[in-house]
C-alpha cells in the first residue's frame, strides 16, 4: 500500500502496535505533521490545512484529531519506522 498525498483523515487515529493500513495510506501527513511541530506552527492552523478540521468550528475535535495524529507520528519515529522497513525488505 502506497502513501496517498491527501488521504480522508479519520476523527482520531487508530492506535496499535504494530503498522496499520492507515500508516501506510498517511505517511505523508504524518511528516507534514512532524516538520509543523518542528516549525512550532499553530496547531489550529496544522489541523485546518493538513487535517481538514476547522477548530473555529470545533476547537474540541480539531484539536483531538491533530493531537491523536501527531502521536501516531510520533510513535512512527520511535517504533513505526522499523515495521515499514521491515515491510518495505521484506525481512523478519
Amino acid at each position: 500500500m502506497a502513501p496517498v498525498l491527501d488521504p480522508e483523515i479519520a476523527d482520531l487515529a487508530p492506535w496499535s502496535e504494530s503498522l496499520t493500513d492507515y500508516d501506510l495510506q498517511h505517511l505523508v501527513v504524518y511528516l507534514r505533521l512532524l516538520d509543523a511541530r518542528r516549525d512550532e506552527a499553530d496547531w489550529r492552523e496544522v489541523a485546518l490545512l493538513v487535517l481538514h478540521r476547522d477548530a473555529a468550528q470545533d476547537e474540541a475535535s480539531a484539536r483531538a484529531c491533530w493531537e491523536t495524529h501527531l502521536k501516531r507520528a510520533e510513535w512512527m519515529t520511535t517504533t513505526g519506522y522499523k515495521d515499514l522497513l521491515t515491510a518495505k525488505t521484506g525481512q523478519a
